[in-house]
């Protein structure tokens, strides 16, 4: 099997050195080149051409966020951030991720331990979106066929009445996008994005700053209204409850893990369906794995109008593409038209 190629960018030697001792040679990764500053990251990139990149933050001659958003924009390759500015709920954090990182880790330090034992499954699967990351980049402007649809189950007039929306991967980015197309009086939307629970409150502020609508963390025990957007917290399954024309609500849990994820989708996706909605939308986005395609199933055979980012827009083509799989999205559709088909 061909390695995984690993460029490492790091102005510390011994940083360098430690990432170098922790992944290269580590089930199939190699670690190709090291630069000390984006300047030689650049070149070296060019050299190169590796398969993943890791991206210290405070550099000489250019911050690591700026050079990211170079990356992405010029020579798109799947980057993890590792710097002591990515800390949980750290600002840095979230900015990397909107750009278009793979993901984040932190440095490791004597309470946190060696957090890069984490680092090479997460580099594998970086490795795995390097086709889709640079399709997603810069896509193709869509045409109406660009919409891949099965058999629809039902077709229902008008907006929804509530809508749901799972991701995990490339998730940041991507509900940034999408939540950005929502007019400010949106039906009620519940949102499960992966994310740790030091993470989530900012997200919600920044994704409410940017949309129309409100945005926050969803509220044990909060009606559902329209015009809001709900967030579940990390570490906590947001599902819905009561029944449709008498007062839904959210609700809070710490009940397991479902498909290894504290808040899953599949948990949102299962309490929407079963609450008596008439017109609902369910929508999966990037991620890895299959959280949200049985309960999105689930929602469709109630009536309602499902959908998957496509495989060209997505960081991380692995829930779209089971939940399109097992018939769960009746459609495959760009991300930049998703919010064109939830309110057409």
């Amino acid at each position: 099997m061909t390695p995984v190629r690993v460029l490492v960018v790091d102005d510390s030697a011994t940083m360098r050195a430690l990432l170098r001792r922790s992944i290269d040679g580590a089930d199939g990764i190699e670690v190709v080149g090291e630069a000390s500053n984006p300047l030689d990251a650049r070149e070296k990139i060019k050299q190169l051409d590796p398969d993943v990149i890791t991206l210290d933050i405070e550099m000489p001659n250019m911050n690591g966020l700026e050079f990211l958003s170079k990356i992405m924009r010029l020579r798109p390759t799947p980057v993890i951030m590792v710097s002591n500015l990515t800390q949980p709920g750290a600002a840095a954090t979230l900015t990397a991720l909107e750009i278009g990182a793979f993901d984040c880790i932190s440095k490791p330090n004597g309470a946190q331990g060696n957090t890069f034992e984490t680092l090479p499954p997460m580099i594998r699967e970086a490795a795995k979106s390097k086709r889709q990351l640079a399709t997603r980049v810069a896509p193709k402007a869509p045409s109406p066929s660009a919409v891949e649809a099965r058999p629809s189950v039902a077709r229902h007039g008008g907006w929804p009445d509530i809508i749901g929306v799972g991701s995990s991967t490339g998730g940041v980015e991507a509900l940034m996008n999408l939540l950005s197309g929502f007019p400010a009086d949106c039906p009620p939307t519940l949102i499960v994005q992966h994310l740790p629970a030091a993470f989530t409150g900012s997200f919600a502020a920044r994704l409410n700053r940017i949309c129309k609508a409100e945005v926050a963390e969803a509220q044990n025990g909060e009606a559902i209204a329209p015009g809001r957007v709900y967030l579940a917290p990390g570490g906590k399954h947001l599902a819905v409850k009561g029944r449709a024309g008498v007062g839904l609500r959210c609700i809070l849990t710490d009940e397991d893990t479902v498909q290894g994820h504290r808040p899953s989708v599949d948990v949102l996706f299962h309490s929407i369906s079963a609450a008596g909605i008439r017109n609902m939308t369910g929508v999966i986005l990037t991620g890895m794995g299959r959280d949200g395609a049985d309960g999105l199933l689930a929602m469709r055979r109630q009536g309602a109008r499902t959908m998957a980012q496509d495989e060209a827009t997505s960081l991380v083509y692995g829930m779209p593409r089971v939940a399109f799989e097992i018939g769960a999205a009746e459609r495959r559709v760009p991300l930049g038209r998703i919010a064109e088909q939830i309110f057409a």
